[in-house]
């Protein structure tokens, strides 16, 4: 069952979250659009409010939650409602598909993965972001997730274990980028993203299909 109740709960707090922390965000951004070249046809699974879709210029944002969808329309991304483990689209249509965050709050990651496998083109690309579990800030989450009302059924996952996940599904992981060194309270510029993981709270990894 997609894990829709916080997100349909809190919109509103969600997306205060960017703006309480805007540089931590624009430090994200700046990781993933380091990965997300221009393509002919994108889709974001786990679109949520579009706050990255739009300004990455992503076409197609999924997500199993109506009250983001409609913030997500809002900024004109093209939205379907539905899940990851059963994306609606037919194979093979996507130049690339990005996946934010919502690797923790699917029920079957290996499902979502597989199925953002299908629907990429042949010479397409996959490009996960996430918090690293063994970073500070994945650790802090990790240990105050029933605190909050988003990361209270989170699975973290370290960059080893992503990557494991990208192989155990057909991809193989090509080039992987870091922002958020520092904790976010003392995150006062916007962080230029560096290569590798085992530094940055956040982690961006591009993988290419290995079949």
């Amino acid at each position: 069952m997609a894990r829709t109740a916080a997100f349909e709960a809190n919109t509103e707090r969600y997306e205060q979250w960017f703006e309480r922390h805007d540089v931590a965000y624009l430090s994200e951004l700046a990781a993933l659009r380091q990965l997300t070249p221009l393509v002919r046809l994108d889709l974001e699974i786990g679109v949520g409010t579009g706050r990255f879709a739009e300004p990455l210029g992503i076409a197609v944002g999924l997500d199993p939650s109506p009250k983001m969808l409609a913030c997500a329309r809002a900024r004109g991304i093209n939205t379907v409602r539905g899940v990851a483990e059963a994306l609606p689209f037919r194979g093979g249509i996507f130049d690339l598909v990005l996946i934010v965050t919502t690797i923790c709050f699917v029920d079957d990651v290996h499902a979502m993965l597989r199925e953002a496998g299908r629907v990429l083109s042949a010479d397409g690309s996959l490009v996960v972001g996430f918090v690293d579990r063994e970073s500070r800030l994945g650790r802090y989450y990790q240990d105050h997730r029933v605190e909050g009302p988003f990361y209270r059924d989170a699975i973290f996952y370290s960059a080893r274990e992503v990557e494991g996940l990208l192989a155990e599904t057909g991809f193989s992981a090509r080039e992987w980028v870091q922002t958020l060194s520092a904790p976010l309270a003392q995150v006062t510029g916007v962080e230029r993203p560096t290569s590798g993981h085992g530094n940055g709270a956040f982690v961006a990894v591009r993988a290419d299909r290995s079949d």
